[in-house]
């Protein structure tokens, strides 16, 4: 079967990467806000913007793009200051960071939200397009770097395991950083497409064992195990972060691809 051409095209598979993970954050955001109950009404806007926008953006296709980019940072930037108020910004110590609400976690839709605007005002087939979008996934392994450190600080790394996710955040932020810098050099771009696969390996590595260790809890039922045990869905972020990382790899290489073969035909 014939792949279609649009599909052929980063920008495409960029807004497919969008519309699916502002879709998936409605679940997320639902499931963890259940632990409270939706305690006040405010913890309702991330579930709602998750279920209206990406159906805006199929409708209207490129039309509303820039209006749904920024309503998503001002989500993302809303989210994060609504996370600290709750001990943070009472008590600024680290104490109160490690075990407020997930504050960075918002960020998710700045995020999203950022590369929505990247696309409507950046030409696609050019590099600093795909620069744009790996240093976006450089942002996201950044933001989570930070998560992996505080959700593990909350049991002191009882596990010596639960430092991998932390490295592995780390090494993917520096490797994405000198790509963004150095996005012609071939042999560094082989080296990060292993560490991406590597954040694949990691970031399912750690689904299984958070659903492996949410099934061994002892609790009421089931939904109450995943409720209050580890984010069944937070390790796969890793694995999240790598595909868009990829993508903007792809870019990159088909404009080298492309500055080659102009190249060739000017000499």
């Amino acid at each position: 079967m014939r792949i279609p051409d649009a599909l052929r095209k980063p920008r495409t598979i960029v807004e497919i990467f969008i519309i699916g993970n502002l879709a998936f954050l409605a679940v997320d955001v639902y499931v963890a806000h259940l632990t409270n109950e939706f305690e006040r009404k405010p913890e309702w806007l991330p579930v709602i913007f998750s279920i209206a926008a990406p159906l805006l953006l199929i409708v209207s296709g490129r039309l509303f793009g820039t209006l749904v980019g920024w309503l998503s940072v001002l989500v993302g930037v809303g989210g994060m200051l609504y996370h600290l108020q709750s001990h943070f910004f009472v008590e600024q110590t680290i104490r109160n960071l490690v075990y407020t609400a997930p504050f960075v976690a918002p960020l998710a839709y700045a995020g999203l939200g950022l590369l929505l605007i990247l696309d409507r005002m950046v030409d696609s087939d050019t590099t600093e397009w795909a620069q744009w979008v790996v240093f976006l996934a450089l942002g996201g392994f950044g933001g989570n770097l930070v998560l992996s450190l505080a959700d593990h600080a909350q049991n002191g790394f009882f596990n010596r395991g639960e430092w991998v996710p932390v490295a592995s955040a780390a090494l993917a932020c520096a490797f994405l950083l000198m790509l963004v810098l150095r996005p012609g050099d071939r042999m560094l771009w082989r080296w990060t497409a292993w560490i991406m696969a590597l954040q694949v390996l990691i970031g399912t590595a750690g689904f299984l064992l958070h659903l492996r260790g949410n099934l061994a809890r002892s609790a009421p039922n089931v939904l109450e195990r995943f409720l209050y045990g580890a984010p069944i869905f937070a390790p796969l972020l890793f694995a999240n972060l790598a595909i868009l990382a990829g993508i903007g790899m792809w870019a990159l290489k088909l404009c080298g691809s492309s500055t080659a073969q102009t190249d060739t035909q000017a000499s």
